[in-house]
């Protein structure tokens, strides 16, 4: 674990040595990982994490199927609801589907349509690792809808560097450093080695100059 006041330090850095604009920036780490074949599947990390704080943009949240789900969906304000007629036309719109798996960042699809989503929108969403999370009809989704609002998907695929956004240069530094070890600790927890194989992480805002956390 990062002591809290060198995360805190590193943040209050990169804010100083970010330049003015006229746009709130993102704050982003980087990771970079050490001792670790990422050939290997069983080594990739692929974690949803939930951020005590949010990172300043809620996740747009997708979801998929009928009856109590769509009901469900549209009660906690999802960002769109697809019908499983919806699901099979977008099969057939290549252009419209990559749109969709581009855009939202989350799928909930009701068990029934599992079958209709692997097949019209598999080879849109698999690829980008947003196949959808069955849900059972007697699962409530709203509050998992909260929580996915303030979540972000770390997914590394084959590569030992990858980046993550924590939040904007609006937030306090208390909030961005919660979020920051919110990371890190389930990093941590996902490796065999735990921080032995983190080699380095950097925090930097959109436009401004890294800085070394560890």
């Amino acid at each position: 674990m990062v002591e809290r006041s060198v995360i805190i330090d590193a943040i209050q850095t990169a804010k100083e040595k970010a330049p003015e604009r006229k746009f709130t920036e993102s704050v982003d780490i980087s990771i970079n990982l050490k001792n670790i074949d990422m050939a290997q599947p069983k080594n990739r990390i692929d974690q949803t994490i939930l951020l005590p704080h949010g990172n300043g943009n809620p996740a747009k949240i997708a979801v998929l199927g009928s009856g109590d789900i769509v009901t469900q969906g549209k009660d906690a304000g999802v960002d769109i609801i697809i019908g499983p007629d919806e699901i099979q036309r977008l099969g057939g719109e290549p252009r419209e589907a990559r749109r969709v798996a581009n855009e939202y960042n989350f799928f909930l699809a009701e068990t029934g349509v599992m079958p209709l989503v692997g097949r019209w929108l598999g080879p849109r969403l698999g690829p980008r690792g947003r196949m959808p999370q069955p849900i059972t009809t007697e699962v409530d989704i709203r509050p998992m809808i909260e929580r996915l609002r303030k979540s972000v998907r770390v997914r590394t695929k084959d590569k030992k560097t990858f980046s993550v956004k924590i939040g904007t240069t609006v937030m306090s530094d208390d909030d961005l450093t919660d979020n920051m070890d919110a990371i890190l600790s389930r990093v941590e927890a996902s490796l065999e080695q735990g921080a032995f194989q983190i080699k380095s992480v950097y925090v930097k805002t959109t436009m401004g100059p890294a800085v070394r956390v560890i």
